[in-house]
């Protein structure tokens, strides 16, 4: 499955576990909806280090696999990037409209 959209964050990497062996990394994707929706998606171990070409602003596409589990009867659901493709750089900024261009006094 894929997820296209605008980084929003890209989080630090974080150990987690007792013993400190198991590495996350949090992106935030906005997607390009009527209504936007901010998706987090983990990167895990050694996928954690292909965010780090990417910036905030950028347009990607994601792929992802959908992870369930269950914790003490309650049911969580997660996703799990595993590639990252660049679509665009960061925002081009807007173009003047051709009233803001002239520069005449009159």
């Amino acid at each position: 499955m894929e997820i296209t959209g605008k980084i929003k964050l890209i989080g630090e990497t974080m150990t987690v576990g007792s013993a400190g062996t198991f590495r996350k990394r949090t992106l935030v994707v906005t997607t390009n909806e009527q209504y936007e929706q901010h998706i987090p998606i983990d990167f895990v171990q050694d996928k954690c280090d292909t965010l780090n070409s990417y910036k905030v602003g950028q347009e990607v596409k994601v792929s992802i696999n959908i992870r369930g589990n269950e914790y003490n009867g309650k049911y969580f659901v997660s996703l799990q990037g595993w590639r990252i493709e660049k679509l665009s750089d960061a925002p081009v900024a807007t173009t003047q409209t051709t009233e803001e261009k002239d520069d005449l006094p009159f």
